[in-house]
């Protein structure tokens, strides 16, 4: 049996490694200094999962990107993760092609978070690939405690807001549901990707841009994550550089689009084998269409 790490939550210092040999798991120490290639983190829930073909395709990217030339372990990841029980696997491959998982408790879900608006620079390098930016951004979110915050969020030179350190930034104007546009420097969240899809599915309207702060001012306002899915942002937190923090609104339909997207998963040995291609793989709705 597999001897599984005990850390909980989406930025924790990892242990209890294991490394794939042979197309077997075995026992790894500390990985070696330097950056992540690529990775992937995803909820288990009593052996069921969501979105899961869209993570194996955009860790694929990421491995590609790298020039990284290695199989899918998806197959071995998934014969490690227990059957019951709630897990946040993170998968992760390095400079070499080495692979390694780490299987840890996930922790209760948070329907709400309040956000910080970072006054710093974009300490991103590789915006859109998730891997060579994690302890940065687990370095923005420890920053975000500081000022009281669960989640801190990324601005770009114009002040405009892109994406949380882990989260996509979603929210509604009206009966629309907005989004950042696709060609912005932001990670093609799985999340975001699927309640755009279910925006589609039930006619919603979708709209795209970066918004200033003070125009999510009352707003329901979701930052969204493979982890807790949908936490609904209930206070500001900012500092005065990118203008006053907004007030946050009514989280009127979170609890109910949080039904919607956990009633995705399914078990995670049913989940396609083959990939979606990179549109439908993770950045927006198929019939969605960027707007301002």
């Amino acid at each position: 049996m597999l001897s599984l790490p005990v850390e909980a939550g989406d930025n924790v210092p990892m242990s209890g490694w294991l490394r794939l040999e042979g197309g077997a798991w075995a026992p790894a120490g500390a990985p070696a200094p330097g950056e992540v290639a690529a990775a992937e983190s995803w909820l288990v829930d009593t052996g069921r999962a969501r979105g899961l073909d869209r993570h194996w395709a955009r860790f694929a990217r990421g491995c590609a990107e790298a020039g990284l030339a290695i199989g899918s372990p998806r197959a071995a990841v998934e014969e490690a993760l227990p059957a019951t029980g709630r897990w946040f696997p993170r998968v992760e491959a390095r400079a070499g092609g080495e692979v390694r998982l780490a299987v840890r408790p996930a922790p209760p879900r948070a329907p709400g978070v309040v956000a910080w608006i970072a006054n710093g620079p974009d300490p991103r390098r590789a915006p859109r690939r998730k891997g060579p930016d994690l302890e940065r951004l687990g370095a923005l979110r420890a920053a975000a405690a500081r000022h009281g915050a669960g989640e801190a969020l990324i601005a770009d030179a114009d002040g405009r807001l892109l994406e949380g350190a882990y989260t996509s930034l979603l929210w509604w104007e009206d009966d629309a549901l907005c989004a950042v546009p696709d060609d912005a420097p932001i990670l093609d969240g799985v999340t975001r990707a699927l309640l755009l899809g279910l925006a589609a599915d039930v006619g919603a309207e979708v709209r795209f841009r970066r918004p200033a702060p003070a125009g999510l001012d009352g707003r329901e306002v979701w930052l969204t994550s493979a982890l807790h899915g949908i936490r609904a942002v209930t206070g500001w937190v900012a500092d005065g550089a990118h203008g006053p923090a907004p007030r946050a609104g009514c989280p009127e339909r979170a609890a109910a689009w949080q039904a919607r997207l956990e009633a995705l998963a399914v078990p995670v040995g049913a989940a396609a084998v083959s990939a979606p291609d990179a549109r439908s793989a993770g950045r927006g709705a198929p019939s969605a269409r960027p707007a301002g």
